[in-house]
């Protein structure tokens, strides 16, 4: 952890500024870092344009990892649509969408470079290249990358504006009695423990969903997720937060988050239908998927009582 004390030629400067330029990283990283909870103002989170006063500690617990460059690996790739200027995947459960420390190697970011040569958008950088959004490790489904800069720009402009469509199909723990929720809590840095997230957070960003019930089981309830924003881990956190964690979530479930089923490994969630304007034709475009093996066969043990 990194700790630096303001001092009287620090008065009135804003937080993000200063972190910046005694941690030794760009204004963005730092905002960043400050956004998720990483970077604190006298141990607890606070807002980037906070104004410091003489003996105020920032204190920042990890900073942001060096970047490295993706590789083109030979990874095969469920391509559902391609042209020049999209690429429309259908992830697999246990995938990694970019690099990230634990997991260099082996992602979507090493296959598509691999696929598309250097036909990809930009704006991700270095280790990001093409990614607008994605999806969690565990979580299998559809996901979009740009092959241009216009495609990029175009394509996260709709996602910030809510008009693209992402629809996703989970199981969760318990019977949810409504056949309807609209949950809009706010989801942040878990001040306990910053690897997770958590709703209702003191400095949580707005966090939209809509769950509509499917099937009900004895003691699990299989439905659908429609995504308004797209905070980390949202779904999960939400429905978590409302006292029905995903089915095999082993950071936001129960102490046995799998009912005794054998077999499963990480969350029912799937990322199941994607919609969005081509950035290029402006026509809508639609894609769906049909769910993984593993989530079938859960669903025909829950429906057969197992």
């Amino acid at each position: 952890m990194k700790v630096i004390t303001a001092s009287a030629e620090d008065e009135g400067k804003r937080l993000d500024v200063f972190a910046a330029e005694h941690a030794g990283m760009s204004r963005q990283q730092a905002q960043r870092l400050i956004d998720d909870g990483i970077a604190l103002l006298n141990g607890s989170p606070a807002k980037k344009n906070e104004r410091l006063s003489d003996g105020d500690v920032v204190s920042i617990e990890e900073l942001a990892p060096t970047p490295l460059d993706a590789l083109p690996e030979d990874i095969p790739l469920d391509v559902v649509y391609e042209d020049s200027s999209v690429i429309v995947i259908n992830k697999p459960k246990g995938m990694v969408v970019h690099p990230a420390p634990g997991h260099l190697s082996g992602t979507v970011v090493n296959a598509v470079l691999h696929r598309c040569g250097s036909s990809l958008s930009g704006i991700g950088g270095a280790i990001r290249p093409g990614i607008v959004h994605r999806i969690d490790k565990d979580t299998s489904g559809i996901i979009v990358v740009a092959k241009t800069d216009l495609a990029h720009v175009s394509l996260s402009s709709q996602l910030s504006s809510h008009s693209m469509e992402r629809v996703y199909h989970a199981i969760a723990l318990g019977v949810i009695k409504e056949d309807r929720l609209e949950i809009s809590k706010t989801i942040g840095r878990d001040p306990k423990d910053r690897k997770r997230m958590a709703a209702n957070t003191k400095n949580g960003k707005p966090a939209q969903s809509c769950f509509t019930v499917l099937e009900r089981f004895k003691a699990s309830t299989y439905f659908e997720a429609r995504l308004h924003t797209g905070r980390t881990h949202q779904i999960r956190v939400h429905a978590a937060s409302i006292g029905h964690p995903l089915l095999g979530d082993e950071v936001y479930g129960w102490k046995k988050p799998n009912l005794g089923l054998s077999g499963l490994n990480g969350q029912m969630l799937h990322a199941k239908t994607l919609a969005f304007i081509h950035p290029e034709t402006g026509e809508m475009m639609r894609f769906d998927s049909e769910l993984p093996s593993e989530f079938k066969l859960a669903l025909a043990k829950l429906r057969a009582g197992i």
